[in-house]
């Protein structure tokens, strides 16, 4: 095949027009890093222009409300007290501000699994250099046929020395929904307290954080809920917020005021950067939410059933089994790839869909059989037949691959 990119038009989406993503190219990695809607972009554009045209007035008078507000509706949207809940600018820093906050010696252990995101692992051994704490791996099979399975994996590592559970609600590399509610009550049961990177939840499933029931969570804003990027949040637990700092110590960490709280003060502000991203979430709220007539409720169904018929789709073309039950999944799917690319690079599998075929998809390398992963997004832009152009470009690959190419 010539390295020249496939001409292939699709039909797309009716909702299509309302992003500004490329229409040359097929898209369905919605999870990576989330598309804004156009709507949205302009609020944010209209909030920048009134920064840029009176900046101390934006800062002096209107940040504050504005911040208040988006914290109020967000709050709202993820079942929590505003009083519980600070932005920060994305998941990962959110669980680096609570690993950084908290004491740990080298007797203490913090619990995480094998599908954790390579971003807060690195956080952990961070936090495993400097203060001697031991990092245990609990090891969730993949494929995995039942959410009991996890439970057991992860409750079978906890020791009395297990301080900290750190838990990904929904998994980047594998696009499993765990069973974070069952894991938090037996983890509490056993006095571990758990900081939950909820990074994919908001927007792609109902959350309601009163009922979780996790000490410290944190949530990206960007992703399903569709917010201008650097946008994200950290909950924590009322009787926990005293020992919680931000990264960046500033001006809230001795501020004389004493209608909010010092966690609320000090997260709020932590020198001059652009907010607006933190402003746009009640508009992203409100326009996802407008899009289907059954609002959130329907928007997440409909990215549900299409991802769960694309994964048949393809799992049916490349003749594999599905690798975890339905009911672990929300708008994202893992598919193993064919033994083919067994001993392809994941990036080099990756650059062969975009360039020859215009496709931008996930592909995940996982640390046994099947050693590729193809991570595939569904949000209402997508149609099932971007996922049927996606099967037939990976049986041309394959067929490539088999002559050697």
């Amino acid at each position: 095949m010539k390295d020249e990119k496939v001409n292939f038009k699709l039909q797309s989406s009716e909702y299509a027009n309302l992003w500004i993503l490329d229409s040359g190219i097929t898209f369905l990695n919605h999870g990576s890093f989330g598309a804004c809607p156009k709507a949205v972009l302009r609020v944010q554009q209209e909030l920048r222009s009134q920064l840029e045209q009176e900046p101390i007035n934006f800062f002096g008078r209107a940040w504050e409300p504005l911040i208040d507000n988006a914290r109020s509706k967000l709050s709202e949207f993820v079942g929590a007290d505003s009083e519980d809940v600070v932005f920060v600018n994305n998941a990962t820093t959110g669980v680096n501000a609570v690993l950084r906050s908290l004491t740990f010696t080298a007797e203490d252990e913090i619990l995480t699994t094998n599908h954790e995101y390579n971003a807060c692992r690195n956080a952990l051994d961070f936090i495993a250099s400097r203060t001697g704490v031991r990092i245990v791996i609990a090891k969730i099979p993949f494929p995995i046929e039942s959410p009991q399975q996890l439970i057991a994996a992860v409750m079978e590592r906890v020791s009395p020395k297990t301080k900290l559970a750190l838990i990904d609600h929904i998994t980047s590399q594998t696009g499993l929904i765990f069973p974070i509610q069952q894991l938090i009550q037996e983890l509490q049961q056993q006095g571990v307290d758990t900081l939950i990177d909820g990074a994919h939840a908001p927007g792609m499933i109902a959350l309601n954080l009163r009922e979780v029931g996790a000490t410290y969570y944190t949530g990206n804003c960007h992703k399903w809920l569709c917010a201008p990027k650097g946008a994200a949040f950290l909950y924590v637990q009322r009787d926990k917020q005293p020992e919680i700092r931000p990264l960046t110590i500033s001006h809230g960490a001795n501020s004389p005021r004493t209608d909010k709280s010092r966690f609320q003060l000090e997260f709020d502000w932590m020198g001059t950067d652009d907010p607006t991203a933190y402003m746009c979430v009640p508009e992203a709220i409100a326009f996802m939410g407008s899009l289907l007539p059954g609002g959130w409720d329907e928007l997440r169904q409909r990215n549900h059933q299409l991802v769960l018929e694309a994964r048949q789709l393809l799992c049916q073309s490349l003749g594999v089994l599905p690798p975890c039950p339905e009911s672990m999944i929300g708008s994202m799917a893992v598919v193993p790839m064919p033994t083919a690319s067994e001993n392809r690079h994941f990036m080099s599998v990756h650059d062969e869909l975009f360039d020859k075929f215009g496709i931008q998809v996930q592909v995940v390398p996982w640390q046994e059989s099947p050693r590729l992963l193809l991570r595939i997004s569904a949000q209402i832009y997508n149609t099932l037949e971007q996922y049927a152009y996606l099967a037939k470009a990976l049986s041309q690959l394959a067929e490539d691959w088999g002559e050697g190419r």
